[in-house]
């Protein structure tokens, strides 16, 4: 590939699945007579994925050796005066990297699918889903303007909806799917405003346009108000991604996701739909650089979702809920390094985290198929003899999301936690106690979810529910010895654990230290010095390593693991203890910080009253009754009136000429 990258090849990333998406969502469903079957179906949309993958690699070695960059214009949509509705790519660095994680992972699942779902009914309509899903998310990443952004952005919301309720069956898959879309359209809310105030005051949606009049941008305030318009524009921009990105308040959809097949909660919480306000807010850095106290926003929105939301994983026993507490947790992590301006940490986080998460997740997914469809981590228990591939690859997953030295996890979130000390911005105290006290959460709950279900006595023969708990990935087999996963479940997650624990020390230079992100993260370096420092304290990945057992982090991570193995292999009767003696707190935690009770009985009855409200007096008493009934009622009175007065008489018209003559004698005397 030359330095000057093809048009028509980069088409090919995003379109290649969205044809294997068509062709099993058409031909490969009832929808169109089902004609080319389970087989084609999977081999069309591997095919897809795979040839975006092979092309994303090559882009993005052409991005790194050549230094080959791309921003054109594909299409033009419209012209509305002076702004410009356009599709078209930006390819650089950030580009690059999203395309080749995104395309990566979405082929791992597509295998693994195989396997996992061969049972379900719905198995060509998964793999349709999950490529459009996959399309939707490249045409957000290689976006070079904000109208696609848009796109790809309620594209992934759309599909995410349809797969979190995909057993649509189940009142809980449709209640939770209905949820994650809602919550969405608040969060996408505060996204089109944005969006739309950079449209109104910059009159272009083209990034480099838009980043081209940033300065101009930060010397206006928002009308009627003192405050800065850039500030209104990054924090509307931030509450989209607060949606998308899971981020506190509007995290509440993401657990309540799992209702979904377990290869889509890797799908979505690794490395497309949750990332995406990760993304968008990094490639916003030369909007963001300039309103300190949107960044200072960020920050303490990320700090308090990486430490409270992965409080929560400590009392889940749904093996996937643990994981989707830990992926509100990790999404904190990189909301605080993009408000400490660590741009670059964040999005290396974000790539780190898409390999370990999603090997995770289909790991989980795997234990799931060996335990016969069993979720809750108190009936497993011994299964590392039983299950070695996926037991050996979770535990390099559970390593690299602790941060364990020389693991992906590591070098990425250590990264943050010392941006986030290196910050001087309003909240980042905060941040830094939260993102320290989040290192001995996540190490707690990631060791007591691997104990528990692989260590210890085996207890997969005694779950008293086994037969009707509703909350299960699909129907319940029979009380068997678990298994190991046939090779479309375990190849996957090998080819995952490598990256997982491989690429950080690979890649950390290049792309905190280097020049991998140089056109497409913007840094004001003298304001905001965090990065700065830390290459300054950078002297190679082993040593980062080395040095790194004598900090704080190691120790409490370590810290995390040992309380774990005591609490339950130790010592299992200490956490029910523990609940006994603070059940209060443990109340507090099991309802969820009572947020979706507020969600429920506040906002949603609030807004029920409201609407009864202007439904009663509004549209039936002031419109339909005062408006458009009082007026034809006064109309009739008044044609009554006149009826009366025109009777056709001659005498009736004489008496009231005698009464009107007499009327105005009498006004005249009166005023004499």
């Amino acid at each position: 590939m030359s330095q000057t990258l093809s048009a028509s090849t980069l088409l090919a990333v995003p379109l290649a699945p969205l044809a294997g998406a068509l062709l099993a969502s058409i031909l490969g469903t009832q929808f169109g007579g089902n004609v080319i079957g389970r087989r084609l179906s999977h081999t069309f949309t591997i095919l897809g994925v795979l040839v975006a993958f092979v092309i994303s690699a090559m882009t993005l070695y052409s991005v790194v050796v050549d230094g080959a960059r791309f921003n054109e214009t594909i299409y033009t949509w419209m012209v509305v005066g002076g702004l410009k509705m356009q599709i078209g790519f930006l390819v650089d660095g950030l580009t690059a990297m999203m395309m080749c994680v995104v395309t990566f992972v979405s082929l791992m699942v597509h295998i693994y699918t195989i396997g996992y779902m061969e049972d379900d009914e719905g198995y060509d309509r998964f793999f349709g889903y999950i490529s459009l899903f996959t399309f939707s998310m490249l045409m957000l990443a290689m976006s070079n303007n904000m109208l696609q952004l848009f796109f790809g952005w309620e594209a992934v919301g759309l599909v995410s909806y349809l797969l979190i309720g995909f057993w649509y069956t189940r009142p809980t898959a449709i209640h939770a799917n209905l949820k994650a879309f809602m919550v969405n359209r608040v969060g996408d809310f505060g996204f089109i405003l944005g969006i739309g105030l950079v449209a109104a005051y910059a009159g272009t949606l083209d990034y480099a346009e838009v980043f081209a009049k940033a300065d101009a941008l930060s010397k206006l305030t928002f009308p009627g108000t003192g405050w800065m318009l850039i500030t209104v524009i990054c924090i509307c921009l931030f509450i989209g991604a607060m949606g998308k990105s899971a981020q506190f308040p509007l995290h509440v959809w993401l657990p309540d996701s799992m209702e979904g097949p377990t290869p889509i909660s890797a799908l979505i919480h690794a490395a497309t739909m949750v990332t995406a306000g990760i993304f968008m807010v990094a490639r916003m850095s030369p909007l963001f650089e300039l309103s300190d106290a949107a960044l200072s926003f960020v920050m303490v929105i990320g700090a308090i979702t990486a430490l409270f939301m992965g409080i929560l994983g400590i009392i889940q026993n749904d093996i996937k809920r643990v994981i989707a507490y830990s992926t509100l947790s990790q999404l904190g992590y990189m909301t605080v390094a993009l408000g400490a301006s660590a741009y670059s940490a964040a999005v290396f986080h974000l790539m780190t985290h898409a390999f370990f998460k999603a090997l995770l997740f289909l790991a989980a997914g795997s234990v799931i198929l060996g335990v016969h469809h069993n979720q809750d981590i108190r009936w497993m228990g011994g299964l590392r003899k039983y299950m070695p591939v996926t037991w050996i690859t979770f535990l390099l997953g559970s390593l690299a999301l602790i941060g364990t030295p020389f693991f992906a996890g590591f070098y990425s979130k250590d990264s943050i936690i010392e941006a986030v000390h290196e910050s001087h911005l309003a909240g980042a105290g905060f941040a830094s106690f939260a993102v320290l006290a989040g290192v001995f959460v996540t190490a707690f709950y990631s060791f007591r979810l691997y104990f528990l279900v692989f260590h210890g006595k085996e207890r997969f023969d005694q779950n008293p529910e086994a037969h009707h708990d509703a909350h299960h990935d699909d129907h319940h087999g029979e009380h068997h010895a678990p298994h190991e996963s046939p090779w479309v479940v375990t190849v996957p997650l090998i080819l995952l654990a490598i990256p997982s624990v491989v690429i950080g020390f690979m890649t950390i230079e290049p792309m905190l230290f280097g020049q991998f992100f140089k056109d497409a993260i913007f840094v004001d370096i003298a304001r905001h010095p965090a990065m700065e420092e830390l290459a300054h304290a950078f002297h190679g990945p082993l040593q980062m390593a080395l040095d790194s057992f004598a900090s704080a982090p190691f120790w409490l991570a370590l810290a995390g693991v040992l309380s774990s193995y005591y609490m339950y292999m130790v010592n299992p009767a200490l956490p029910a203890a523990i609940q006994r003696a603070v059940q209060p707190l443990y109340t507090l935690l099991d309802n969820k910080y009572y947020m979706d009770w507020f969600n429920e009985n506040v906002l949603a009855r609030g807004t029920r009253l409201i609407g009864t409200g202007l439904w009663k007096g509004g549209d039936l008493g002031l419109i339909d009754g005062l408006i458009v009934n009082g007026s034809w009622k006064l109309v009739r009175r008044v044609s009554g009136v006149m009826r009366w007065m025109q009777s056709g008489y001659l005498y009736h018209y004489a008496l009231a000429m005698i009464v009107g003559v007499f009327v105005l004698m009498t006004y005249f005397v009166w005023l004499k």
